[in-house]
């Protein structure tokens, strides 16, 4: 037992010495989208390097809500924001750059631009109803005319919805010691890598597989109109502008689906030049894709698990959700569901993956293994690149 305590107590002091920096909370002064000011604050708290650090009062964004209406799984969601954010880093450091939801692209403003094209009677339809509700429609609907041609599985196949959402952020930076201003904007594409449809409600869903480099096309065509639009949006004249395609995973996928390309534009352009190829992927263990795509990692993963197997029966089984960036792993996600017979064994069962984790995968990728029960998560056991002793906290 004096040796358990010892491993929780090292692993408490280790969780000190990685604990966020907490200075003192600053006042500053935020221009908004209208240039009008407002006092605020930077939070003292930096929970990582890996993150920005975000303004209070929270400003909520302009199509708050919508993400969740338009992408397929919570795990592409949480993709494509936090990816965006990744994404981000590249043109916008989080050294001295704050995050603030995007200010500029309503909800109004993003239905429009995510609906469908219109022509014929379609469009007199909308321009109808636009009219009697006092309003006026635009038509600017950036993915294509619906096709008209052959039967109704023709139809969605020749004009597939491609653009399923759009994200914005924006990245403040210091105007002079106590006021931020708007320093850069990125623009989030998600793009349907199945284009899903039924011909009625009621009748079964149907789905079309995009080809991938068609998905692509499409995307990069449509950042060339968004760019233009972007630009006349008041306040964003002069920023740069990172535009990201994002591909999402079907509806059926365990894992999130992936960034694929992004480009930067510089303040006062609305040209696309180069754009950057983003090669990342997630895949999961144990399955057919990990084993033909990632034959070495998918041994070290089922070689992990045998030792678990072998040495605790009263385990359900081992899965990974592992982050690729380059074809090289950079982060991997475990989840052990166990069933709880004690405390004791808990702790165990804790040490000895532990061990594992340390024996198995290199130092320099990010791991998390979380053990659970039918009660609950039982353990948490982190290493970080370089950590040379997981971190491990075993929940009361």
């Amino acid at each position: 037992m004096k040796k358990v305590m010892v491993m929780l107590l090292a692993g408490c002091l280790f969780l000190s010495a990685c604990a966020p920096s907490f200075g003192d909370q600053e006042e500053i002064v935020r221009e908004s989208e209208d240039k009008s000011t407002e006092k605020a604050i930077i939070p003292k708290y930096n929970i990582s390097d890996s993150y920005y650090k975000m303004i209070l009062p929270f400003k909520e964004g302009k199509a708050r809500g919508l993400v969740a209406e338009n992408i397929n799984t919570r795990l592409d969601i949480d993709e494509f924001e936090t990816g965006l954010m990744r994404v981000a880093q590249d043109e916008f450091s989080p050294d001295n750059h704050l995050y603030q939801e995007g200010q500029y692209l309503d909800e109004k403003t993003v239905r429009e631009w995510l609906g469908r094209k219109l022509e014929g009677d379609k469009l007199k339809e909308a321009q109808d109803k636009a009219k009697a509700n006092k309003e006026t429609f635009k038509n600017e609907g950036l993915n294509p005319i619906a096709s008209t041609e052959g039967d109704f599985i023709q139809q969605n196949e020749k004009s597939p919805i491609y653009l399923a959402h759009m994200l914005e952020h924006n990245y403040l930076v210091r105007k002079s010691e106590n006021t931020v201003e708007l320093g850069g904007v990125v623009i989030g594409l998600a793009l349907n890598s199945v284009h899903y449809y039924r011909e009625a409600v009621g009748e079964p869903q149907r789905e079309y597989v995009i080809d991938p480099q068609k998905l692509e096309a499409e995307g990069k065509k449509m950042a060339e109109e968004v760019i233009k639009r972007v630009r006349s949006q008041k306040g964003l004249e002069n920023v740069p502008v990172v535009i990201a395609l994002y591909k999402q995973a079907p509806k059926s996928s365990i894992v999130p689906g992936s960034f694929i390309a992004s480009t930067v534009v510089d303040g006062g352009s609305n040209q696309i030049g180069k754009w950057d190829s983003i090669d990342e992927e997630y895949v999961f263990f144990p399955s057919p894709q990990g084993t033909e795509d990632y034959r070495e990692d998918a041994n070290l993963f089922e070689r992990f698990k045998q030792d678990i197997d072998e040495f605790f029966p009263n385990y359900t089984g081992v899965i990974g959700k592992a982050f690729y960036k380059g074809e090289e792993m950079q982060e991997l996600k475990i989840d052990i569901p166990m069933q709880f017979y004690g405390k004791s064994e808990v702790i165990a069962f804790t040490q000895f993956v532990t061990g594992k984790v340390v024996d198995y995968f290199p130092d320099y990728v990010s791991v998390e293994v979380n053990i659970n029960s039918t009660s609950g998560q039982e353990a948490l056991i982190v290493r970080k690149p370089g950590q040379e002793k997981p971190t491990v906290h075993i929940y009361q």
